[in-house]
């Protein structure tokens, strides 16, 4: 039986992009890996047909998040059984508890990868990918009791706010645990996934790690999506990528919205250096 190793983040945080790179730089294609092909190498901790699996074929739909949370300890347990070595499962769950039941099942994990993002800079991601104002943006990472419904093809997620969410994931060591900012995959890319390629115990050698690194590039999924649409893509956002950019939050967020995020995840801002 293998292990779970979790890509983590809060929503709009580069998961997609951290999972995008780990498949290109693992499977070694020839072509850029197809994104509408992730969770063929990655599977997805809300997958609804998972949870209805271990419940005899009942529907997402008709269960309530209590009757659901009992569940994922069996869907992550269905997780390792399927597969003999060690599995990437993403997740955007805070690592806390909901019902009195860890989000993330820690018997059958044995590693996890967290991405980290200037909530600055997510405010307009996030506004984009769940229709909500700039504003309802600021408001939703603030929301201790942020987080989805079930669905009919998504298990609910429990995000809490964006400060509850990375200080959950970051704030104790762990070496089987690694945290990553999204602006240093931006900005030091070669070094950062170096980093993630040592944790996994990849030593792939500079010509695949850059060909990895090129092939994830947010040049080449933005072409994917345009190209052949991107399945993740929520249905109150155009396009799933956008630009990519640190730092855009400079010519988009009012000096109130600034200090609304501000006051709201100080502590964890300051952390990882996203005080303005």
């Amino acid at each position: 039986m293998g292990g779970i190793i979790w890509l983590a983040s809060y929503p709009k945080s580069g998961n997609t992009w951290l999972r995008a790179f780990l498949h290109n730089l693992l499977r070694n294609p020839d072509q850029p890996a197809n994104i509408n092909e992730l969770d063929q190498f990655c599977l997805g901790d809300s997958a609804g047909n998972w949870y209805e699996h271990v419940s005899n074929g009942r529907k997402l739909i008709d269960m309530t998040p209590e009757e659901l949370a009992p569940l994922r300890t069996l869907v992550h347990k269905a997780f390792t059984n399927a597969h003999p070595d060690s599995v990437f499962a993403k997740t955007h769950n805070q690592l806390g508890e909901s019902f009195g039941i860890p989000l993330v099942t820690m018997e059958y994990t044995v590693g996890a990868i967290y991405v980290v993002r200037n909530p600055l800079d997510m405010v307009a991601s996030v506004a984009d990918h769940f229709g909500y104002s700039l504003d309802g943006a600021i408001e939703m990472l603030g929301n201790p009791s942020a987080g989805t419904i079930n669905s009919e093809i998504n298990a609910y997620e429990f995000y809490g706010t964006w400060s509850q969410h990375v200080a959950s994931w970051t704030q104790t060591e762990n070496e089987s645990l690694m945290h990553v900012r999204y602006e240093d995959m931006s900005e030091k890319p070669r070094q950062t996934f170096k980093r993630m390629a040592d944790f996994l115990g990849v030593n792939p050698g500079r010509e695949r790690l850059d060909k990895a690194i090129r092939f994830s590039s947010f040049k080449v999924l933005r072409s994917q999506e345009a190209r052949s649409g991107f399945r993740e893509k929520s249905s109150f956002s155009k396009k799933f990528f956008r630009s990519g950019k640190a730092g855009q939050w400079r010519d988009i967020l009012s000096t109130a919205q600034v200090d609304a995020v501000v006051s709201d995840h100080h502590e964890q801002m300051e952390r990882f250096g996203y005080l303005p």
